[in-house]
């Protein structure tokens, strides 16, 4: 499978019991054929897999999506691991819209963020 962009949507929290689209992460990540994160295909095209964050109230953040050991997440700065953001075991999650992923953001705060949408990346002409 080609790569892929991949938009989240904050789920429902006790804070926005309807969840919250203006909350959320854009990146682009390669699948492979059943919906899960190609490490391999990662490896070599991680400089392309790069996050958008946005939120309500503050700045957009841009990073990249990194893969360490069996374990994803988001880095905004290279050289520091405290604004990482770790995913729940998204090693062993189908990658489609309509499923939901968990987040561990900047404030330490768990979240759930559903797929909203899942497109493959344009390729430039």
């Amino acid at each position: 499978m080609p790569l892929m962009t991949i938009h989240l949507e904050l789920g429902r929290t006790r804070e926005a019991p309807q969840g919250d689209p203006r909350h959320g992460y854009e990146f682009i990540a390669p699948l492979d054929r059943h919906g899960h994160l190609d490490a391999e295909l990662w490896g070599k095209e991680k400089a392309r897999c790069t996050v958008r964050s946005f939120r309500p109230g503050q700045a957009e953040r841009n990073g990249m999506l990194r893969h360490i050991g069996r374990g994803w997440r988001f880095d905004y700065q290279p050289d520091r691991k405290e604004d990482d953001e770790p995913f729940f075991k998204l090693d062993q999650h189908v990658i489609a819209p309509g499923f939901y992923v968990t987040i561990a953001e900047d404030d330490g705060e768990q979240r759930p963020f559903k797929i909203a949408a899942v497109t493959p990346v344009k390729v430039p002409a």
